[in-house]
Protein backbone atom coordinates (compact mmCIF):
# COMPACT_ATOMS: atom_id res chain seq x y z
CA UNK A 1 0.00 0.00 0.00
CA UNK A 2 2.88 2.44 0.95
CA UNK A 3 4.29 1.69 -2.20
CA UNK A 4 1.51 2.51 -4.26
CA UNK A 5 0.91 5.94 -2.03
CA UNK A 6 4.50 6.76 -3.20
CA UNK A 7 3.88 5.71 -6.98
CA UNK A 8 0.69 7.87 -6.76
CA UNK A 9 1.75 10.72 -5.43
CA UNK A 10 5.23 10.55 -8.21
CA UNK A 11 3.43 10.58 -10.99
CA UNK A 12 0.92 13.44 -9.47
CA UNK A 13 4.60 15.46 -9.72
CA UNK A 14 5.60 14.28 -12.49
CA UNK A 15 2.23 15.31 -14.39
CA UNK A 16 2.57 18.12 -16.91
CA UNK A 17 -0.95 19.41 -16.40
CA UNK A 18 0.55 20.80 -12.65
CA UNK A 19 3.78 21.80 -14.46
CA UNK A 20 4.12 26.02 -14.25
CA UNK A 21 3.42 27.48 -17.44
CA UNK A 22 5.89 29.57 -17.29
CA UNK A 23 8.14 27.20 -17.76
CA UNK A 24 6.91 27.31 -21.44
CA UNK A 25 7.97 30.88 -21.65
CA UNK A 26 11.29 31.63 -24.20
CA UNK A 27 13.50 34.09 -23.86
CA UNK A 28 12.56 37.87 -25.33
CA UNK A 29 13.60 38.18 -28.60
CA UNK A 30 14.69 41.42 -31.00
CA UNK A 31 12.99 41.14 -33.94
CA UNK A 32 14.51 43.54 -36.77
CA UNK A 33 12.44 45.24 -39.74
CA UNK A 34 11.80 47.07 -42.89
CA UNK A 35 8.76 48.43 -41.78
CA UNK A 36 8.51 48.95 -38.42
CA UNK A 37 11.02 49.68 -35.70
CA UNK A 38 12.99 46.64 -33.87
CA UNK A 39 10.39 45.06 -31.41
CA UNK A 40 10.49 42.98 -28.12
CA UNK A 41 8.99 39.74 -29.06
CA UNK A 42 8.08 36.48 -26.56
CA UNK A 43 7.22 33.08 -27.06
CA UNK A 44 5.21 30.18 -24.87
CA UNK A 45 5.69 27.20 -26.01
CA UNK A 46 2.17 24.74 -24.85
CA UNK A 47 3.16 21.49 -22.74
CA UNK A 48 4.55 18.83 -24.34
CA UNK A 49 6.59 21.07 -27.20
CA UNK A 50 9.82 19.73 -26.46
CA UNK A 51 8.66 16.04 -26.55
CA UNK A 52 6.41 15.76 -29.82
CA UNK A 53 6.91 15.91 -33.00
CA UNK A 54 3.71 17.77 -33.95
CA UNK A 55 2.82 20.84 -35.94
CA UNK A 56 0.77 23.88 -33.40
CA UNK A 57 -0.96 26.43 -34.40
CA UNK A 58 -0.10 30.24 -33.34
CA UNK A 59 -1.60 32.93 -31.87
CA UNK A 60 0.19 36.66 -32.33
CA UNK A 61 -0.71 39.06 -29.41
CA UNK A 62 -0.18 42.92 -29.67
CA UNK A 63 0.76 44.79 -25.89
CA UNK A 64 2.64 41.75 -25.48
CA UNK A 65 3.87 43.32 -22.37
CA UNK A 66 0.46 42.63 -21.25
CA UNK A 67 0.09 38.68 -22.07
CA UNK A 68 2.09 37.15 -19.67
CA UNK A 69 2.87 37.67 -16.04
CA UNK A 70 2.25 40.43 -13.35
CA UNK A 71 3.55 43.05 -12.97
CA UNK A 72 3.91 43.44 -16.71
CA UNK A 73 5.99 46.23 -18.10
CA UNK A 74 3.69 48.52 -19.52
CA UNK A 75 0.54 48.78 -17.51
CA UNK A 76 1.78 47.03 -14.37
CA UNK A 77 -1.27 44.53 -14.97
CA UNK A 78 -1.81 40.92 -17.36
CA UNK A 79 -4.19 39.11 -18.86
CA UNK A 80 -1.94 35.91 -18.03
CA UNK A 81 -2.76 34.27 -21.38
CA UNK A 82 -0.65 31.44 -21.09
CA UNK A 83 -2.02 30.17 -17.85
CA UNK A 84 -5.43 30.57 -19.09
CA UNK A 85 -4.20 28.39 -22.44
CA UNK A 86 -2.40 25.73 -20.35
CA UNK A 87 -5.70 25.32 -18.33
CA UNK A 88 -7.72 25.01 -21.18
CA UNK A 89 -5.34 22.33 -22.45
CA UNK A 90 -4.90 20.39 -19.48
CA UNK A 91 -8.89 19.87 -19.69
CA UNK A 92 -8.68 19.23 -23.13
CA UNK A 93 -10.76 21.80 -24.34
CA UNK A 94 -8.73 23.33 -26.63
CA UNK A 95 -5.96 22.68 -29.21
CA UNK A 96 -2.36 23.47 -28.00
CA UNK A 97 -1.05 26.25 -29.41
CA UNK A 98 2.37 28.44 -29.63
CA UNK A 99 1.68 32.09 -28.12
CA UNK A 100 3.62 34.95 -29.90
CA UNK A 101 3.48 38.43 -27.78
CA UNK A 102 4.58 41.56 -29.66
CA UNK A 103 5.40 44.21 -27.98
CA UNK A 104 3.92 47.42 -28.40
CA UNK A 105 5.87 50.87 -28.22
CA UNK A 106 5.48 54.70 -27.96
CA UNK A 107 3.81 54.98 -31.14
CA UNK A 108 1.22 52.51 -30.29
CA UNK A 109 -1.67 54.57 -31.01
CA UNK A 110 -0.18 54.59 -34.59
CA UNK A 111 0.71 51.75 -35.32
CA UNK A 112 -2.76 49.93 -34.12
CA UNK A 113 -4.74 52.55 -36.06
CA UNK A 114 -6.14 50.73 -39.41
CA UNK A 115 -4.39 52.81 -41.69
CA UNK A 116 -6.71 52.50 -44.39
CA UNK A 117 -9.79 53.51 -42.53
CA UNK A 118 -8.35 56.99 -41.31
CA UNK A 119 -10.66 59.83 -43.27
CA UNK A 120 -8.58 62.44 -44.94
CA UNK A 121 -8.61 66.02 -42.75
CA UNK A 122 -12.49 67.38 -43.13
CA UNK A 123 -13.20 64.78 -45.58
CA UNK A 124 -16.60 65.31 -47.29
CA UNK A 125 -16.98 61.26 -47.66
CA UNK A 126 -17.17 61.07 -43.80
CA UNK A 127 -19.33 62.68 -41.51
CA UNK A 128 -17.41 62.00 -38.71
CA UNK A 129 -13.78 63.29 -39.66
CA UNK A 130 -14.89 66.81 -38.79
CA UNK A 131 -14.35 65.66 -35.38
CA UNK A 132 -11.62 63.21 -35.87
CA UNK A 133 -8.23 65.28 -35.29
CA UNK A 134 -9.88 66.90 -31.96
CA UNK A 135 -10.36 63.50 -30.13
CA UNK A 136 -7.41 61.97 -31.81
CA UNK A 137 -3.93 63.02 -30.66
CA UNK A 138 -2.22 62.37 -34.43
CA UNK A 139 0.05 64.79 -32.79
CA UNK A 140 2.18 62.66 -31.18
CA UNK A 141 0.90 59.42 -33.58
CA UNK A 142 2.40 58.28 -37.11
CA UNK A 143 -0.36 56.57 -38.80
CA UNK A 144 1.71 53.19 -39.38
CA UNK A 145 -1.01 50.33 -39.23
CA UNK A 146 -0.31 49.14 -42.73
CA UNK A 147 3.51 48.56 -42.35
CA UNK A 148 2.45 47.01 -38.68
CA UNK A 149 0.81 44.77 -40.19
CA UNK A 150 3.14 44.13 -43.18
CA UNK A 151 5.90 43.50 -40.38
CA UNK A 152 3.54 40.95 -38.83
CA UNK A 153 2.42 38.97 -41.65
CA UNK A 154 5.51 38.77 -44.27
CA UNK A 155 8.47 39.17 -41.59
CA UNK A 156 7.59 38.30 -38.02
CA UNK A 157 5.47 35.08 -38.96
CA UNK A 158 8.05 34.02 -41.10
CA UNK A 159 10.70 34.14 -39.01
CA UNK A 160 8.00 32.10 -35.97
CA UNK A 161 7.37 29.53 -38.73
CA UNK A 162 11.15 28.24 -39.02
CA UNK A 163 12.25 28.33 -35.70
CA UNK A 164 9.24 26.86 -34.27
CA UNK A 165 6.89 23.64 -35.42
CA UNK A 166 3.75 25.59 -36.62
CA UNK A 167 0.85 25.14 -38.67
CA UNK A 168 1.13 27.47 -41.25
CA UNK A 169 -2.18 28.02 -42.87
CA UNK A 170 -4.58 30.69 -42.52
CA UNK A 171 -7.01 28.62 -40.05
CA UNK A 172 -3.93 28.30 -37.86
CA UNK A 173 -2.49 31.71 -37.39
CA UNK A 174 -4.65 33.52 -35.68
CA UNK A 175 -4.56 36.85 -34.02
CA UNK A 176 -6.03 38.36 -30.68
CA UNK A 177 -6.01 42.43 -28.89
CA UNK A 178 -7.63 44.47 -26.60
CA UNK A 179 -8.75 47.92 -27.16
CA UNK A 180 -6.31 49.23 -30.09
CA UNK A 181 -5.37 45.67 -30.04
CA UNK A 182 -8.51 44.76 -31.14
CA UNK A 183 -8.95 47.12 -33.97
CA UNK A 184 -5.48 46.26 -35.69
CA UNK A 185 -6.28 42.46 -35.22
CA UNK A 186 -9.47 42.91 -37.36
CA UNK A 187 -7.52 45.08 -39.44
CA UNK A 188 -4.89 42.57 -39.99
CA UNK A 189 -7.65 39.75 -41.08
CA UNK A 190 -9.05 41.73 -43.69
CA UNK A 191 -5.66 43.04 -45.05
CA UNK A 192 -4.09 39.46 -45.32
CA UNK A 193 -7.09 36.80 -45.43
CA UNK A 194 -4.42 34.26 -46.68
CA UNK A 195 -2.35 34.75 -43.50
CA UNK A 196 -4.74 35.14 -40.76
CA UNK A 197 -7.56 33.53 -40.67
CA UNK A 198 -9.05 34.70 -37.52
CA UNK A 199 -9.19 36.93 -34.55
CA UNK A 200 -10.02 37.63 -31.47
CA UNK A 201 -10.93 41.60 -30.99
CA UNK A 202 -11.80 42.14 -27.02
CA UNK A 203 -12.92 45.94 -25.93
CA UNK A 204 -12.70 46.80 -29.76
CA UNK A 205 -12.22 50.99 -29.89
CA UNK A 206 -15.11 51.27 -32.48
CA UNK A 207 -15.59 54.69 -30.82
CA UNK A 208 -12.49 56.11 -31.36
CA UNK A 209 -12.79 59.64 -33.91
CA UNK A 210 -16.78 59.25 -33.93
CA UNK A 211 -16.57 55.86 -35.48
CA UNK A 212 -14.59 56.45 -38.72
CA UNK A 213 -13.12 53.05 -37.90
CA UNK A 214 -16.37 51.16 -37.93
CA UNK A 215 -17.81 53.01 -40.83
CA UNK A 216 -14.59 51.80 -43.01
CA UNK A 217 -14.79 47.86 -41.87
CA UNK A 218 -18.81 48.32 -42.54
CA UNK A 219 -17.58 48.45 -45.83
CA UNK A 220 -14.34 46.09 -45.95
CA UNK A 221 -15.66 43.35 -44.13
CA UNK A 222 -13.38 40.50 -43.59
CA UNK A 223 -13.29 37.65 -46.00
CA UNK A 224 -16.62 35.37 -44.90
CA UNK A 225 -13.79 32.49 -44.47
CA UNK A 226 -12.60 34.70 -41.58
CA UNK A 227 -13.64 33.63 -37.95
CA UNK A 228 -13.90 37.05 -35.80
CA UNK A 229 -14.63 37.46 -32.17
CA UNK A 230 -15.75 40.69 -30.48
CA UNK A 231 -16.75 41.27 -27.17
CA UNK A 232 -17.29 44.81 -24.90
CA UNK A 233 -18.44 45.40 -21.63
CA UNK A 234 -20.23 48.37 -20.37
CA UNK A 235 -18.38 49.55 -17.96
CA UNK A 236 -16.07 52.41 -17.90
CA UNK A 237 -14.61 52.98 -21.34
CA UNK A 238 -16.31 50.29 -22.69
CA UNK A 239 -19.86 51.90 -22.16
CA UNK A 240 -19.97 53.63 -25.69
CA UNK A 241 -18.66 50.44 -27.52
CA UNK A 242 -22.18 48.55 -28.14
CA UNK A 243 -23.91 50.72 -30.70
CA UNK A 244 -20.69 50.63 -32.86
CA UNK A 245 -20.40 47.39 -32.34
CA UNK A 246 -24.02 46.33 -33.49
CA UNK A 247 -23.79 48.19 -36.46
CA UNK A 248 -21.25 46.03 -37.46
CA UNK A 249 -22.51 43.33 -36.71
CA UNK A 250 -25.54 44.16 -38.83
CA UNK A 251 -23.45 44.55 -41.43
CA UNK A 252 -22.11 41.19 -41.48
CA UNK A 253 -25.13 39.75 -41.59
CA UNK A 254 -25.32 35.94 -40.42
CA UNK A 255 -22.24 33.98 -40.34
CA UNK A 256 -23.24 31.33 -38.03
CA UNK A 257 -20.42 30.24 -35.66
CA UNK A 258 -17.80 32.40 -37.70
CA UNK A 259 -18.70 35.90 -36.22
CA UNK A 260 -19.50 35.73 -32.28
CA UNK A 261 -20.28 39.44 -30.62
CA UNK A 262 -20.89 39.14 -26.72
CA UNK A 263 -21.51 41.47 -23.95
CA UNK A 264 -20.36 41.75 -20.75
CA UNK A 265 -22.79 43.22 -18.42
CA UNK A 266 -20.57 45.72 -15.91
CA UNK A 267 -17.20 44.38 -16.95
CA UNK A 268 -14.54 47.34 -17.63
CA UNK A 269 -11.95 48.54 -19.93
CA UNK A 270 -8.77 46.44 -18.34
CA UNK A 271 -6.60 43.97 -17.87
CA UNK A 272 -8.31 42.46 -15.37
CA UNK A 273 -11.58 42.44 -16.89
CA UNK A 274 -9.92 40.50 -20.51
CA UNK A 275 -8.37 38.54 -18.07
CA UNK A 276 -11.38 37.51 -16.64
CA UNK A 277 -12.46 36.31 -19.82
CA UNK A 278 -10.16 35.43 -21.68
CA UNK A 279 -10.74 31.71 -21.83
CA UNK A 280 -13.48 32.64 -23.67
CA UNK A 281 -11.68 33.60 -26.83
CA UNK A 282 -9.21 31.10 -26.82
CA UNK A 283 -11.96 29.19 -27.18
CA UNK A 284 -13.60 30.40 -29.87
CA UNK A 285 -9.75 30.55 -31.79
CA UNK A 286 -8.78 27.14 -30.77
CA UNK A 287 -11.39 24.89 -29.83
CA UNK A 288 -10.94 20.94 -31.20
Amino acid sequence: MIRLIFAFLLALVASPALADPAEGLQPPITVQSKFVPARTVQVWLPPGYATSKRRYPVLYLHDGQNVYDTPSPFSGKSWEVHRALDRLIATNRVRPAILVAVWNNDNRLGEYMPQAAVPAVGAKSDPGSGDLFKKLPVGRARIVGDAYVRFLATELKPLIDRRYRTLRGPSDTMLMGSSMGGLISAYAVTRYPRVFGAAACLSTSWPIGDGFAERWFEAHLPPKTARLYFDYGTGTNDGSIEPFQRKLDAAAGSRGDAWVSRAFPGAEHSEHAWRARVDIPLTFLLAR
